[in-house]
């Protein structure tokens, strides 16, 4: 059975991760390019003792000349893709435990269902408080987000495995205040506000995000309930 399941999710992850490229490529590469060049504009335009963009948790931090980064067209796209094939595969061994642990069962008729719940987990939920961030755009300090973006992803996780297990009035509660919890603390937000993006940009950037994120998870779900479900129809022959 987990052999299974890890075969199914390389699978799963490895076809996701080539779909959500695609859709990268074509709605997302180009904007964060756009905003890549503002912030090139504007450091270069920048008056002496301006250090604004030397904030901590600035992006500008992750695009200094001493970090390494792939260089622009086959060798940046390439990397994109391994790092998107990984990202899936992960995604696809944690539906895999989920599905296992819970006792759940993933198919294909129910694949689209379980996709939709992956993204609400680790998009949808975390994205009401930390949204999806172009260069050149503030951020807070990287520890305390990951810490609120793993903290929302596991409550938002609990509050549905909790709807699914129990049909109790109090579970649902429970449930409600589980996901609602993280978002009454708050995320961290950052202390300088000023950015190099046009507020038009950085809104279709998070709503392009979202929407890849979307394609992503559903096809992630399909192609692993297909998988998954394939070798018990086989066995019916």
């Amino acid at each position: 059975m987990i052999m299974r399941v890890i075969f199914a999710a390389i699978l799963a992850g490895f076809v996701a991760g080539l779909v959500m490229s695609a859709a990268q490529l074509s709605l997302v590469t180009p904007q964060i390019l756009k905003a890549e060049t503002l912030e090139k504009a504007d450091n270069s335009t920048a008056k002496p003792g301006n250090h604004h963009h030397a904030t901590v948790g600035d992006h500008t931090d992750h695009h200094n000349a001493t970090a390494w980064a792939p260089k622009d067209g086959f060798e940046r796209v390439a990397f994109s893709v391994l790092a998107n094939v990984l990202v899936g595969i992960g995604f696809a061994m944690v539906l895999g435990a989920a599905t296992m642990l819970t006792g759940i069962e993933l198919t294909l008729a129910n694949g689209v269902t379980w996709g939709l719940m992956g993204f609400l987990v680790f998009m949808l939920a975390p994205s009401a408080g930390l949204s999806p961030e172009l260069p050149g755009m503030p951020v807070a300090d990287l520890l305390p987000r990951q810490i609120w973006w793993w903290a929302t992803a596991a409550a938002t996780a609990a509050a549905l495995v909790i709807s699914a297990k129990f049909g109790s009035i109090s579970a649902r509660i429970g449930a409600v205040i589980l996901i609602a919890l993280p978002h009454i603390v708050g995320a961290p937000q950052p202390g300088n506000h000023h950015s190099d993006v046009p507020a038009a940009l950085a809104a279709s950037f998070v709503a392009n995000s979202i929407a890849v994120s979307a394609v992503f998870w559903i096809v992630l779900g399909l192609s692993l309930g297909y998988l998954l479900s394939r070798p018990s129809k086989m066995a019916q022959l």
